[in-house]
């Protein structure tokens, strides 16, 4: 079965395995996630479920969204998001989605923004450095771009420096140590995208 739930990142920490092997383990506040809004073909042309995630207070909301909970009779949500499910036929509006969907030792791509790294340099983008001795000038920069005649000009895709992380990364294939389901806490094995309180996205291993 397909499924997937919004959570936050709250940070990393270690728990003890079989044979007191070290695991390091990010905790992840999955959930309760309600579905808000169930997306058919009938009537969208494809379907999916709009979950919303967090509390908020109405202040923060403009009055279009406050009106989309209040049609749904659901709490006001902080993050809305849509699931593209493989079977949404068994949700309904209202259905609450909680961290128990996942259970220990099943495998789950994990997706959330990056942390920003602010403007980034040609060799912390991947170039490498330039000659170190014989008068160089050239230790750190980007050195020659373009090309002789042909094609005369800088190609497409060059790497130069510029703003770099606040990207969305997917991070494959981990695997859930520990599923907490009265605290909606889920462990995952790793490392996982974004900062701390960052939005993240666990679903389903595609390559598992």
């Amino acid at each position: 079965m397909e499924k997937a739930i919004l959570g936050t990142k709250i940070g990393m920490t270690q728990i003890f395995g079989e044979g007191g092997v070290v695991i390091p383990v990010t905790v992840v506040q999955a959930g309760p996630c309600v579905v808000v809004q169930k997306k058919t073909v009938e009537t969208d042309g494809y379907d999916a479920l709009q979950v919303g995630f967090g509390e908020v207070k109405e202040k923060h909301l403009n009055k279009p969204l406050i009106g989309h909970f209040k049609k749904a009779d659901v709490a006001n949500k902080k993050y809305l998001r849509e699931l593209r499910l493989a079977d949404c036929s068994s949700f309904n509006v209202g259905d609450e989605i909680k961290a128990d969907v996942f259970a220990a030792g099943e495998k789950v791509d994990v997706s959330g923004i990056s942390k920003g790294k602010g403007f980034a340099g040609p060799m912390k983008h991947g170039l490498h450095r330039g000659p170190m001795t014989h008068g160089s000038k050239a230790k750190r920069v980007s050195g020659s771009m373009g090309m002789c005649s042909n094609p005369g000009r800088v190609l497409k895709g060059k790497i130069l420096p510029g703003h770099m992380g606040v990207d969305k990364v997917t991070v494959q294939n981990l695997e859930v140590v520990q599923v907490m389901a009265e605290n909606n806490l889920i462990l995952i094995k790793g490392a996982i995208p974004g900062s701390k309180g960052g939005l993240v996205t666990i679903r389903n291993a595609v390559k598992a």
